[in-house]
């Protein structure tokens, strides 16, 4: 047995761990670039909770709060350019997953000349960033766990992640309690996105022991809660659950990544602006059926962890789960047409390699049109 694991993540788990962002951040920098939305942080306070706690330690900060789902690279350029004029020195992401991926890219750019997508797509490397900080308020993405960040090109609809130890937080501060505010619609969608990651780096054909063992803990741990939570129940221990699986999902995409479920989804929102997590449900029960053959062992300890039997009623399982949490859908729902197929596709095979390969079943252009067709 051989493998290799590095991955340099700093996390302060707990409620109430929001309480000690100032002093965290006081640590690497004095002032800081404040990442957010529009709407969610200011609706709860929270973006002023920060603040205050901030300059209680004597950071200054300046918020930057145009990032929106499927967070876009001029909108990451657009903050970068804010935290060279501030002289920001940090940059702390305080949202969802949308807003720490776009937070590490402005932390990216500011230290690293020229055009984005060359870092995307590898042509150019970086090596630095300003120092991360990050605050998630949803428990899905995982980004606070990863070196990833998924940005999307507006002008040709590439979907694709920046890559690198260099946008690893120093400090993420997982505080469940920050969760709690999400509507339901949003907590089915993030809560499987978490599921997606742990089940898809589960499969990956680079997994590794390391790896395996906290996906199977991260399905565990949404297959027992993300359906109680969902229904009502405030049970504290389910929410650290959920937060923890997210973390982990994110933990295991940096080293095993993502599969096809992942691979074929950045194409679709990538064109259509549609929520991950819609766009995963819709996706993943159809390339499930057709890919239990690939590894029957793995796809059988997931479907089991998801209170099924057997691989050969794994996509049946999440479909039952999707179900529990009104997030069955499809394609079409989300505006997807026929006609798409093809430039999705292509797109796939430009932006999600990586992940087609990683996937235990090998699918060609033709298959993966095939799956895109039965999941309108």
């Amino acid at each position: 047995m051989k493998f290799n694991y590095n991955l340099p993540i700093n996390l302060h788990f707990g409620h109430g761990r929001v309480e000690e962002v100032g002093t965290i951040t006081a640590s690497y920098g004095k002032k800081a670039l404040i990442v957010t939305g529009g709407s969610s942080t200011k609706k709860t306070g929270l973006l002023d909770k920060v603040i205050d706690l901030l300059k209680a330690q004597g950071v200054e900060s300046v918020v930057f709060d145009k990032v929106k789902p499927n967070p876009l690279t001029v909108t990451a350029e657009e903050g970068a350019e804010l935290a060279k004029q501030e002289k920001c020195d940090c940059v702390l992401g305080l949202g969802g997953g949308s807003i720490m991926d776009c937070a590490k890219s402005i932390a990216f750019i500011v230290k690293n000349d020229g055009d984005i997508n060359d870092y995307i797509f590898g042509r150019k490397a970086g090596t630095e960033s300003l120092p991360l900080i990050l605050v998630p308020t949803t428990c899905g993405t995982g980004s606070e766990g990863n070196g990833f960040a998924v940005l999307t090109n507006p002008e040709n609809g590439d979907k694709k992640s920046l890559r690198g130890n260099a946008i690893i937080a120093k400090a993420s501060i997982i505080d469940s309690d920050l969760c709690r505010t999400m509507p339901k619609s949003v907590l089915a969608s993030v809560g499987f996105d978490a599921l997606c990651h742990c089940m898809e780096a589960y499969v990956s054909k680079i997994s590794q022991p390391l790896t395996d063992y906290m996906s199977v803990e991260g399905i565990r741990l949404v297959g027992e809660n993300l359906v109680k939570v969902y229904e009502g129940d405030d049970d504290s221990e389910a929410w650290d659950s959920l937060a923890w699986a997210s973390t982990l999902g994110g933990m295991v995409i940096n080293t095993a990544g993502v599969a096809l479920p992942h691979g074929m989804e950045h194409p679709a929102s990538g064109l259509r602006d549609i929520v991950h997590g819609r766009g995963l449900a819709a996706l993943t029960p159809v390339i499930t059926e057709e890919s239990v053959v690939g590894n029957p062992e793995k796809y059988t300890v997931i479907s089991k962890l998801i209170r099924g039997t057997s691989y050969l009623d794994c996509a049946d399982t999440i479909r039952k789960l999707l179900e529990k949490i009104d997030l069955c859908t499809n394609l079409s729902s989300q505006g997807i047409q026929s006609e798409d197929i093809p430039w999705m596709t292509d797109n796939c095979f430009k932006v999600s390699l990586a992940s087609i390969n990683n996937h235990p079943v090998l699918f060609d252009r033709d298959g993966i049109a095939r799956l895109y067709e039965k999941a309108l």
